[in-house]
C-alpha cells in the first residue's frame, strides 16, 4: 500500500491488521557429511606387513638364485646355519657381494611391490586381508606422487634402525615416518 491510500478499516472503524508475509528462505545447502575413518594400529599393520613378506619372500629367493647362478655369487661355504646371528652380522661386515645383492634385491623387489599396489589398488595384499587401506590427508586414495613418496618413507623408516615404523605405536594418529613424509593415514577398509 502507498502512503496515500487509507489502510482498510474494520466493521467498528478500526484499522484491520496486515497480514505479515511469509519469508520462505531456500534450505540450507546440505554439507557431505565426511566418512567416519578409524585409523589403524601398529598390530594390524605388523600383521598385514608379514602376509606382504610371505608373498615377496618366495619371488625375491627365486630372482635370487637366479641372478647368483647368472653372475657366479654365491654363498660362502662356511656352516652355514639360518640362526646363526654373528655369521649373518659378519657377512653384512664384510659387504659378501652375495648378501648385498639378495639385500638389494629384496629391497628393490619389495619396494617395487608396496608402489604397484599402492598406486593400482590403495592398498597391498596383506592390508586386502587385513582390511585396511591407505588414504590421503583429504580422504582419498593416494596419488602415484604420494605413493612414491611413501615408498621412499619406507626407506627412511628403515633406515632409523625400523624407529619409523615403531612411532606407529607411539604416535597420537597412529602414523608412522613414511605416513608423515607423504601425507597418508592407514584405515580400516
Amino acid at each position: 500500500m502507498s502512503e496515500a491510500e487509507p489502510a482498510p478499516r474494520a466493521e467498528g472503524g478500526e484499522s484491520a491488521p496486515i497480514p505479515e508475509a511469509k519469508v520462505v528462505t531456500a534450505p540450507p545447502p546440505k554439507r557431505r557429511d565426511a566418512p567416519t575413518v578409524y585409523v589403524v594400529g601398529f598390530w594390524r599393520r605388523l600383521a598385514a606387513a608379514f602376509i606382504d613378506l610371505l608373498v615377496v619372500l618366495p619371488a625375491v629367493v627365486l630372482v635370487v638364485l637366479v641372478v647368483g647362478k647368472v653372475a657366479g655369487v654365491h654363498m660362502p661355504p662356511s656352516n652355514l646355519r639360518l640362526l646363526d646371528v654373528d655369521l649373518w652380522l659378519d657377512l653384512v661386515l664384510r659387504t659378501d657381494p652375495a648378501i648385498v645383492m639378495s639385500l638389494a634385491l629384496f629391497t628393490g623387489i619389495g619396494l617395487l611391490y608396496a608402489l604397484i599396489f599402492h598406486i593400482t589398488v590403495g592398498r597391498t595384499l596383506g592390508m586386502r586381508v587385513m582390511k585396511l587401506r591407505i588414504i590421503d590427508v583429504y580422504g582419498e586414495r593416494p596419488s602415484g606422487g604420494r605413493c612414491v613418496v611413501r615408498c621412499v618413507g619406507y626407506l627412511a623408516s628403515a633406515a632409523t634402525l625400523f624407529l619409523g615404523f615403531l612411532w606407529i605405536g607411539f604416535d597420537s594418529e597412529k602414523r608412522g615416518l613414511q605416513d608423515w613424509i607423504a601425507g597418508t593415514y592407514v584405515v580400516r577398509a
